[in-house]
């Protein structure tokens, strides 16, 4: 009995015990606090989401770091935040939780901004580089175009030092010989340019590079596209942020001019030589020698000028609405001893919310712009050339000249030579812009998956130039007299209105995923500008045009329409196989009706193979991915009503012996003009190894753009003014390869990020009308087999010695000895424009750039190197100042043959140049290559006390075009040359300045 007993209590026990396993174990909820920061930097980080893992159960940190939840014991807690690597923690009963959060340097489930959508980014098919957005804008400019140079494979910048100045960019070269211009697209809204806009808050920049990217934008697509998104109010964040950089700027070097001895000596030789006298100025036996006047123009024009920028920006959200506003002041005060200079002002008010299922929002921005343009005397004649062919003999001030500057003497100097700060100190050269952008959009989940969106954006430009010319003497080539006096002033409007309507589908269902989209694009734009002109005023008489002798006045307006259909859809199975395909039609008022609709479409695709259970890699590789693509795009580069002719309807005639009525044409067009049309392809290899902290991609490309739009010569027996006519008649095809790798390092004190980039180009014009005629540019040639643009000149073979040696050379008019020997190319015993032979392409063949950044503690620094190879540039700047006239020389000009000097190779200057030896020809012909430190930056983030108002303090110094490393005989080898025809065309381009800057970022 007893033994019965003890079993049964054991099983009792047993029993009881099991009961007791089996059932689940309700805990205590308890509150959790604590503080988040960053690992790098040791700051609080406001607005991280905190949520107790599988329920809704969160919160969010405050402007400190700090929160509190309140959660089982037992319970796991998920610490997320944009831009940081999620962390997991048991909470294990303890009441205080202090987490560090690491930089996320894996970037390969970035989100990225594409077309009309976002998309992870080793979900990408198409060409898309992503812009690290932080150093890019460590670049002090007031384009945001200047932050992609030398940032992303692919994609070319060129720039200049004028305060306010456009720069050039393009990707994957030359399209098209009217307009190249990649499309940018900010926060949504296409624009033509981002130049009213401040590049502070921007956020991300993403590049669309081909087809398979650009495709969902059609006639706009063809030359790449530039998305930019700009910085959004969160939900939870509440903060004030200012930053502020102040700088100054120098040009970074000065080219060797003659002074006033060296420049008499070779104007004297250069009038000996053909036979003249010397000008009383420069004959030391003359009474009007000049000896007391040895102006060094660019010592007195060069100056600090000076560069700032101020941005307050406000953010914080609730959820149900969020908000973004930025104020931003930016200004750059020339470097030249002139009034040009450049100031902007602009106000950005971005809002977000959601509530359920819908989701809306809407942007204001607001710029206002003054410029001081510089003046051209002469078109073409930049200030910088006149600066350098001011004559030394010439004074800067002279108070018995109307308007208080010098000038030369016709007969005591006899040189057409411009007081440049004169010039530009009288001229007044005024430009105002005013642009307002705005949008609202809306979104709504109809269903699981689908949802349509509708945004409605404008887009309004207003413009006021003003150019007065005042009665002046400036030296007896250039004054103006009273009834000479003119006043210009305009006044534009362009405002463009876009509305979208789009039905997006984003599924998965089990081993596929589907993401489609549809919409419906309607855009208008409308145009107007009214010009007045007034002649005639009087010495300080007010610039208004009623006080003008002469008022005349014109106006022109004109409307374009564009009404266009888009789909897309992106297919993935299993996480191995992507597939995206685009289609759009374009419909376009700029076209006769018959042409006016232009269809595009891609198709690309990626295999992942590194999920792929036969393809095994090793530990250390981490992700391989192999992606094409082809597709079409288009460009719709041509004016409003270009396809329909120019007639006079009252040109009269001689019809025996009376006169007719008659009508002729003076510009002819082509009705069946059309879109200019690019095929792309490109195939790409990607690669993430340790960790996918090593990322790696290679691309090839080819780009083929076809109907482009180029000018046909006509007969001039067709009455047609210019004799051309422009039509669908060449065809142009780029090539290439682009390489980008990046290395980043967060898991220790010193963490650092490195990425560099390469590409190559090679361009070739296919076809140039029905007969090939090549087109001649500023000494280059565009030739069917050949680069547009390239350069055209003669070869030099050395200098004459004697007449012996000119007698025994090809014909060759006007020679003498000390003059130019050019080489008789075809052989035919004279030279002549048909000895001229292609010198080098002026388009870089190689493009790079390098970047690195890194943190220490509370200390961050980091460089950028950028650089082109492979080109020509033909340095007219040098040519002019090499003429051996009457405007001041080159120091080299000093070495000129002589008969007592004939170890040289340069020729003798002589007045006229009858032998042409300035004309275009390998003399002048340089090499473009450079490398430049483009920025250079040392900062600081101040340690601060708790409890104090501020959340984080940073302080710096920049420096920007610091060092160069070029053969370039000029300022500096980046400038503006963009003639398309006329490439590498070096005319005083204004040099880019070197920059040091302070600056300062403060959250409160």
């Amino acid at each position: 009995m007893r033994k019965y007993q003890l079993k049964r209590n054991r099983f009792r026990f047993l029993f009881y015990l099991t009961l007791i396993f089996s059932v689940p174990v309700v805990a205590q909820n308890i509150t959790v606090t604590g503080t988040v920061s960053a690992k790098d930097n040791g700051e609080p980080l406001p607005g991280v989401n905190i949520i107790q893992e599988g329920t809704s159960n969160g919160v969010v940190t405050d402007m400190d770091g700090e929160y509190s939840i309140e959660a089982p014991s037992n319970s796991t807690l998920v610490f997320s935040y944009l831009g940081f690597v999620t962390q997991e923690v048991e909470v294990d009963g303890r009441e205080t939780i202090n987490i560090t959060l690491t930089s996320d340097m894996n970037q390969l489930d970035d989100i990225v901004v594409v077309g009309y959508g976002t998309q992870k980014k080793s979900d990408l098919t198409g060409s898309v580089s992503v812009v690290d957005a932080d150093e890019a804008k460590k670049v002090i400019s007031p384009d945001v175009a200047k932050l992609l140079q030398g940032q992303a494979a692919g994609v070319t910048v060129q720039s200049s030092g004028e305060p306010g100045g456009f720069v050039n960019i393009k990707i994957r070269g030359v399209t098209s010989f009217n307009n190249n211009n990649p499309l940018f697209v900010v926060d949504g809204v296409i624009v033509d340019s981002p130049f009213d806009f401040p590049t502070g808050d921007i956020e991300s920049i993403q590049v669309l590079k081909d087809a398979s990217a650009a495709a969902i934008y059609g006639q706009r697509g063809a030359n790449g596209v530039v998305i930019i998104t700009t910085e959004k109010g969160k939900e939870g964040t509440n903060h004030i942020t200012y930053r502020s950089q102040v700088g100054i700027q120098t040009v970074p070097n000065t080219i060797p001019l003659t002074n006033r001895v060296q420049y008499q000596d070779i104007t004297s030789a250069a009038e000996i030589n053909a036979g003249l006298e010397v000008v009383p100025g420069n004959d030391p036996d003359s009474e009007f020698y000049i000896d007391d006047v040895d102006t060094d123009w660019q010592e007195v024009a060069y100056k600090t000028g000076m560069v700032e920028n101020h941005t307050l920006g406000f953010s914080g959200g609730s959820g149900t609405i969020n908000y973004n506003l930025n104020l931003d002041y930016f200004k750059n005060k020339g470097y030249i001893e002139t009034p040009q200079d450049y100031e902007r002002y602009s106000a950005t008010l971005d809002l977000n919310g959601e509530k359920g299922r819908f989701r809306y929002g809407g942007k204001i921005a607001v710029t206002s712009s003054d410029k001081n343009n510089f003046s051209e005397y002469l078109a073409g004649q930049t200030a910088v050339i006149d600066l350098l062919q001011a004559i030394p003999t010439m004074p800067v001030y002279d108070e018995n000249r109307l308007g208080g500057y010098g000038g030369a003497d016709n007969l005591t100097q006899r040189a057409i030579t411009l007081n440049v700060i004169g010039f530009q100190n009288l001229i007044t050269n005024l430009s105002e812009r005013n642009r307002f952008l705005g949008n609202i959009y809306g979104e709504f989940d109809i269903l699981d998956g689908l949802t349509y969106r509708f945004r409605a954006s404008a887009d309004r430009l207003d413009t006021y130039n003003k150019f007065f010319n005042p009665p002046s003497d400036l030296g007896w080539y250039y004054i103006t007299t009273n009834s000479e006096a003119a006043l210009d002033v305009s006044n534009g409007s362009t405002l463009r209105t876009i509305v979208d309507n789009l039905l997006s589908y984003d599924k998965t269902f089990d081993e596929h995923t589907i993401s489609a989209l549809a919409g419906v694009i309607q855009e208008r734009s409308d145009y107007e500008v009214t010009t007045g002109r007034g002649v005639g005023f009087k010495p300080d008489e007010i610039s208004k045009i009623q006080f003008a002798d002469a008022i005349s006045g014109t106006e022109y307006e004109n409307t374009v329409t564009a009404l266009s259909y888009l789909s897309r859809l992106n297919y993935g199975y299993d996480d191995r196989y992507l597939l995206t395909l685009n289609f759009r039609r374009d419909k376009s008022s700029l076209f006769a009706e018959e042409n006016n609709t232009g269809d595009y479409f891609s198709v690309s695709g990626a295999w992942k193979l590194h999920n792929e259970s036969f393809f095994e890699l090793p530990g250390w590789w981490n992700s391989l991915k192999l992606r094409g693509g082809y597709g079409q795009l288009g460009n719709n580069t041509i004016g409003p009503y270009d396809y329909a002719a120019v007639v006079n309807p009252f040109a009269s005639y001689a019809f025996g012996n009376s006169l007719a009525p008659g009508t002729i044409a003076i510009d002819i067009k082509d009705p069946d003009v059309k879109w200019e049309d690019t095929e792309t392809w490109n195939a790409a290899l990607e690669a993430g190894l340790f960790s996918n902290k090593l990322q790696f991609t290679a691309e090839w490309f080819k780009k083929r753009s076809s109907d482009l739009l180029a000018d046909v010569p006509l007969p001039f027996s067709t009455g047609a003014f210019p004799a051309s006519i422009t039509t669908n008649a060449a065809i142009v095809e780029n090539t290439g390869l682009e390489f980008a790798v990046s290395y980043s390092n967060a898991e220790s004190e010193f963490q650092y990020n490195i990425s560099a980039n390469l590409g190559t180009l090679d361009n070739e014009v296919l076809k140039i009308g029905a007969d090939d005629i090549p087109i001649s540019g500023a000494a280059s040639r565009t030739e069917v087999g050949r680069s547009i643009g390239e350069l055209y000149a003669f070869e030099t073979e050395g200098l004459f010695q004697d007449q012996a040696e000119i007698d025994a050379h090809a014909d060759q008019p006007g020679a003498a000895p000390g003059d130019v020997k050019f080489r008789d190319v075809n052989g035919d015993g004279i030279i002549t424009d048909d000895d001229r032979t292609f010198q080098g392409v002026t388009i870089p063949k190689i493009s790079y750039g390098l970047n690195f950044s890194s943190t220490y503690k509370n200390f961050d620094f980091s460089f950028f190197f950028q650089g082109n190879a492979g080109n020509k540039v033909f340095n007219a700047t040098y040519q002019n100042l090499m003429v051996g006239q009457y405007t001041n020389h080159h120091i080299d000009l000093v070495d000129y043959w002589r008969p007592d000097n004939t170890d040289t190779n340069v020729p003798r200057p002589v007045i006229g140049d009858p032998n042409g030896n300035n004309r275009p020809s390998d003399r002048f012909i340089e090499d473009g290559s450079y490398i430049k430190l483009q920025n250079l930056q040392l900062g600081y983030s101040v340690p601060l006390v708790e409890d104090l108002f501020i959340n984080s303090a940073r302080v710096y110094v920049t420096g920007q075009n610091l060092w160069t490393i070029s053969d370039y005989r000029g300022y500096d080898p980046d400038f503006i040359s963009d003639g398309l025809f006329s490439r590498g065309f070096a005319r005083g381009s204004f040099p880019n300045p070197t920059t040091v800057a302070l600056g300062v970022e403060v959250q409160f």
